[in-house]
C-alpha cells in the first residue's frame, strides 16, 4: 500500500510540474521529508531504515518511472527520476485538468480568491474552505467528494498575486495549522 501511495504522489507531482513548466524530456529531482515518506508507509522509520526500504522500488513503479535513484541527507530525501519517468507521465497518464487550470489562474495578474473558489466549484460543488490566520496561508480549500484528489490546497494573497501549496492531509496535520 505504501508504494502505491508513493507512486501516485510522484506522478501527481510530475503532472503538477508539467502543468507549471511544460513538458521536457529531462531527469527531475523531487524532494520529500522523512515524515512524508513515513506517512506513505504508515511507518516510523529512521532515515537509514527508510533509505533501506527505498533502495529497491517495486517493478510496478520502475516499469513506469524508470530506475529511480533515492538518496538522503539527514531527513531530506531526493528522488532522481530519469527522463523515461517524465516521458511516461506525459505520454501515458491523463493530464490533471484541475491543476492545469489552477496553475493558469494563479499565474494571471489580478487573480482573486473568488475566482479560485469558482474554479474549485467547477470541479465539485462539495468543497471545504477554511480561513487560516497562521502567517503562512490565508485560506484552505479541499474537495470533500473527490477520492482522487485528497490534497489540502493552501493559498496566500501576497498583494500582487496569490500563491498556493498543496499538502497531503497527513503532512498538513503535521504542521498543526
Amino acid at each position: 500500500m505504501g508504494y502505491d501511495k508513493l507512486e501516485r504522489n510522484l506522478i501527481d507531482i510530475i503532472k503538477e510540474e508539467q502543468a507549471k513548466l511544460g513538458f521536457f524530456r529531462e531527469d527531475i529531482h523531487l524532494y520529500y521529508p522523512l515524515s512524508s515518506l513515513n506517512h506513505f508507509f504508515s511507518a516510523k522509520d529512521s532515515a537509514d531504515a527508510m533509505q533501506e526500504r527505498l533502495n529497491t522500488l517495486p517493478a510496478s513503479i520502475t516499469e513506469k518511472l524508470g530506475k529511480i535513484e533515492v538518496s538522503h541527507k539527514g531527513d531530506r530525501f531526493c528522488f532522481h527520476i530519469p527522463k523515461e519517468g517524465t516521458v511516461y507521465v506525459h505520454d501515458n497518464t491523463a493530464p490533471n485538468e484541475f491543476i492545469k487550470s489552477l496553475v493558469e489562474l494563479v499565474a494571471k495578474h489580478g487573480c482573486t480568491m473568488n475566482e479560485i473558489l469558482d474554479l474549485f466549484h467547477t470541479y465539485s460543488q462539495s468543497i471545504i474552505t477554511e480561513e487560516m490566520n497562521n502567517g503562512e496561508f490565508d485560506h484552505l480549500i479541499r474537495f470533500a467528494d473527490k477520492p482522487e484528489d485528497t490534497y489540502y490546497y493552501c493559498f496566500k494573497d501576497e498583494g500582487c498575486h496569490i500563491i498556493y501549496h498543496r499538502f497531503l492531509p497527513e503532512d498538513y496535520a503535521d504542521f498543526n495549522f
